[in-house]
């Protein structure tokens, strides 16, 4: 029960004289349950916890939420009158009148890709860290389940949203968002930045590794990107032809190859840059790393001999501890990301009328030792 007074804090409640939540409820199971013997299970309100504790409905929501100071004879009274009737106080009532369902929606667009998973753990950690609870998402790359997600959690089921938009159309997502609702988007973005973000560079690390894979010789770099839709594949592929031109090698469009993820594309990608004799070959998705390490081996090229390889690594991999001495690597900084993106919807919630800003992470750049 109760405990010996102390001090109070800012909001002048007093901290040492907060009740034993375990003795609590153990009380009100005891009552419900004596309730219940007798054929008396009726819901019980604050209003009847306040008639029998003497006092007003807002005094009881004081002691119960500790937003003001209430004095402990008086809290003592509160917490008989709660054990007696077996009193819940009801949480979605709660946040109806706070505001805050203390939950945050995290709309992905595939799940199994680890990169994703990684970065949802990220995420989970840092809202648990802050009493917030994370419900997932999972569109499967489809902007119609994009659009049905967003709106049934922007109806009231959460209090902000982190989206990694499949989406290509910025009106058409920007209609599905309530004015003032806190978003944030993450890894993708749009043309029009309305909207806060938290992305990973895509255009640094695809030029500086093309400029290299030159600088060594290679003359036909071929490069798989994503789905041609998404704001990280536009930005990688212009990256691309932009090194192509500033080294000065052949502006082949039939070098350039769109994967999916979903699909497990990366072979059919890999045989037609073959085809097009490709000395080198830049995998800017990371899922189709050891797909591409792989199917390489099968056909008997050596890295860094036969071909060169520079591929994302979102995550930790055998095959890509294995070959990181036979080819370049993009390691993308996915468990900041997401705490990142945790941190920036909690300050959206917080302050929703913020300028939107965009936050930039850097990919480290790791060349081949041999």
């Amino acid at each position: 029960m109760p405990r010996k007074n102390g001090q109070v804090n800012e909001k002048g409640v007093d901290e040492n004289h907060l009740p034993d939540l375990y003795c609590i409820m153990q009380l009100i199971t005891q009552a419900r349950n004596r309730f219940c013997e007798r054929g008396t299970c009726m819901k019980v309100t604050i209003s009847d916890v306040a008639k029998l504790a003497g006092v007003s409905t807002a005094t009881v929501s004081h002691t119960i939420n500790s937003t003001r100071y209430v004095s402990g004879e008086t809290r003592d009274k509160v917490y008989r009158a709660i054990a007696e009737l077996g009193y819940t106080p009801d949480a979605s009532a709660r946040s109806f009148r706070t505001g805050k369902k203390k939950t945050i929606g995290f709309i992905v667009p595939d799940i199994s890709n680890k990169f994703f998973a990684t970065m949802i753990e990220a995420v989970e950690n840092c809202l648990s860290a802050h009493g917030y609870h994370l419900i997932i998402a999972n569109t499967k790359e489809n902007p119609e389940r994009e659009e049905t997600n967003i709106r049934l959690l922007a109806a009231g089921l959460v209090d902000g949203l982190l989206i990694a938009s499949t989406i290509e159309d910025f009106s058409r997502f920007e209609s599905l968002i309530p004015a003032g609702f806190p978003v944030v988007l993450v890894d993708r973005t749009f043309d029009v930045k309305r909207f806060p973000s938290v992305c990973v560079s895509n255009f640094q690390p695809i030029y500086r590794s093309v400029c290299r894979l030159a600088g060594k010789g290679d003359k036909r770099i071929g490069i798989i990107g994503g789905l041609p839709r998404l704001s990280s594949t536009k930005e990688r592929i212009a990256a691309y032809r932009e090194a192509v031109a500033d080294c000065g090698l052949d502006q082949d469009e039939a070098l350039i190859r769109f994967g999916n993820s979903m699909e497990n594309s990366a072979q059919q990608c890999l045989d037609e840059l073959l085809d097009q004799k490709c000395d080198a070959i830049v995998v800017a998705q990371g899922l189709m790393a050891s797909e591409t390490v792989i199917y390489l081996h099968e056909k008997g090229l050596q890295l860094n001999k036969d071909i060169d390889l520079v591929t994302f690594v979102d995550y930790d991999s055998n095959i890509n501890h294995l070959y990181s001495n036979q080819m370049d690597c993009i390691v993308q900084p996915v468990e900041k990301l997401g705490e990142v993106a945790g941190e920036q919807i909690l300050q959206r919630i917080e302050t929703p009328d913020a300028p939107a800003f965009e936050q930039l992470l850097t990919s480290a750049y790791k060349p081949c030792s041999v």
